[in-house]
């Protein structure tokens, strides 16, 4: 490569060369090239580092490769070079939401509010930043102050629409997504964002028919292709689905989620080998994906454990958060004989969600075979309170019961998961076993206590 240096006037001031290099960024910006530009206003700001608007552009750039900590400090710094842009404040604002400073970002909107009432961005990007916090009717609020000053805007209607979908009103989230479509039919993956709306509605025909509009308009998107398999394989269609993960292995062959599912592919139709083989090529694609290690303890659980319970203790040092998949690896752990890994399991729902009975009832079992019999009560009682109609609760209290010598509440628990399911023979025969052993401890404890009053007779010669 010749060095351009060598062809420049050296009389040029290195202010003039910025000037040059900072529109070559732009071209590049404009082209969708941004590490190119990124490189080039860099250079520009490090020949004169006095420009503000450098390194605003530089924060446009480093926003639009999701680099938004270090796109703050270039904003800031453009602030101290500009003064309090409105223009500048609204990124300003707008990272802090996407990185979870939420107070900082809603002071900032509120001092452009101040600043310039009828800057529309303020409302249209606080939405996002409310929808962050759960704060709907304040994101609404801000939809309609933003529609008194421009009622066309696309992205209004993106961002409320998101709002909807978060609190599960989805058809409201269709028509504002739809709106967004005829005000900008370029929006990014706006018809993606009506497919999943319409697929959480249960409107199964119109998400496919705007999954297919997604993909004709973007084919290489592997996020779609992704959640539309993953929707072909909900629906039950799984040569379809076998058919987009195929396709997204071939834009890209080590795309780990493809993997993932050819393997729950696999397993569902008992092909053992190949699902093994699909996890262990995701966990190579990408060691942090979550599943594939929980996959593979379970197809290891009956016939290698010690495997098995590696992969277990391999997925819970990831930030595994689904509350089923978090179930079954509690009860795959207790059958292992992993007590503690189990509990942390069921812990790790109950810090989602305070109100599962299930997690409760899988703990309660962990304790009891900890011995922790009072611990094990408590976390039944919860179970039991939270689902009063669930058999196996009551039938679990019952056996607890007896470990605990309380012979009458075993009985009584017993009797009120026969009631439940009357008709239940499996349920009927445990609770036989229950009363016998009741009856059984209860003779035992008279005959120990009456042995322990007969008075000793000696042995004479």
């Amino acid at each position: 490569m010749i060095n351009e240096e060598s062809f420049r006037d050296p009389d040029e001031h290195p202010w003039d060369q910025a000037d040059v290099i900072a529109c070559e960024a732009f071209e590049l910006y404009e082209k969708g090239q941004m590490q190119e530009a990124l490189e080039k206003l860099t250079e520009a700001i490090y020949l004169n580092p006095s420009y503000g608007a450098w390194y605003f552009n530089k924060g446009l750039t480093l926003d639009a490769l999701e680099r938004y900590e270090e796109a703050i400090e270039c904003y800031l710094r453009a602030m101290e070079l500009c003064g309090e842009d409105v223009e500048i404040l609204n990124s300003l604002a707008v990272d802090y939401t996407r990185t979870c400073q939420y107070d900082l970002a809603l002071e900032i909107f509120e001092k452009i509010e101040a600043m310039e009432p009828g800057y529309e961005p303020c409302y249209c990007n606080r939405i996002i930043t409310y929808t962050e916090l759960e704060q709907y009717d304040k994101a609404e609020e801000m939809f309609y102050l933003a529609q008194q000053i421009e009622p066309d805007c696309p992205i209004c209607f993106y961002n409320i629409g998101n709002a909807l979908f978060s609190q599960g009103k989805y058809e409201r989230a269709i028509w504002c997504w739809q709106r967004t479509a005829q005000l900008d039919e370029n929006h990014p993956q706006i018809y993606y964002r009506i497919a999943q709306a319409y697929w959480a509605a249960g409107q199964y025909e119109e998400a496919r028919r705007y999954f297919l509009k997604e993909i004709r308009r973007e084919p290489g998107n592997l996020e779609v292709i992704l959640d539309f398999g993953i929707f072909l394989l909900q629906q039950g269609d799984v040569e379809a689905a076998r058919e987009k993960f195929n396709r997204l292995l071939e834009l890209e062959p080590d795309y780990a989620p493809a993997w993932f599912y050819k393997g729950e592919i696999a397993l569902n139709v008992g092909r053992r080998e190949e699902a093994i083989d699909c996890y262990h090529r995701a966990l190579e694609a990408d060691r942090k994906i979550k599943g594939p290690r929980f996959r593979l303890a379970q197809l290891y659980a009956e016939k290698e454990p010690e495997k098995a319970v590696y992969y277990l203790h391999q997925e819970m040092s990831t930030d595994l958060d689904e509350p089923d998949v978090l179930l079954a690896m509690g009860w795959l752990s207790a059958q292992l004989g992993q007590s503690d890994t189990a509990c942390r399991c069921f812990l790790r729902v109950l810090d989602q969600n305070r109100i599962e009975p299930l997690a409760f009832y899988g703990l309660a079992l962990c304790l009891a075979l900890r011995r922790e019999y009072d611990a094990a009560e408590q976390c039944l009682k919860q179970a039991i309170s939270l689902k009063p109609d669930q058999p196996a609760f009551h039938l679990a209290m019952a056996w607890l019961s007896i470990q605990q010598h309380q012979w009458d509440q075993a009985l009584r628990q017993a009797e009120l998961a026969l009631e439940i399911e009357p008709e239940n023979r499996a349920l009927q025969k445990s609770c036989r076993q229950i009363r016998r052993t009741v009856w059984m401890e209860k003779y035992r404890s008279k005959i120990a206590r009456w042995l322990a009053n007969v008075p000793r007779i000696s042995c004479l010669k």
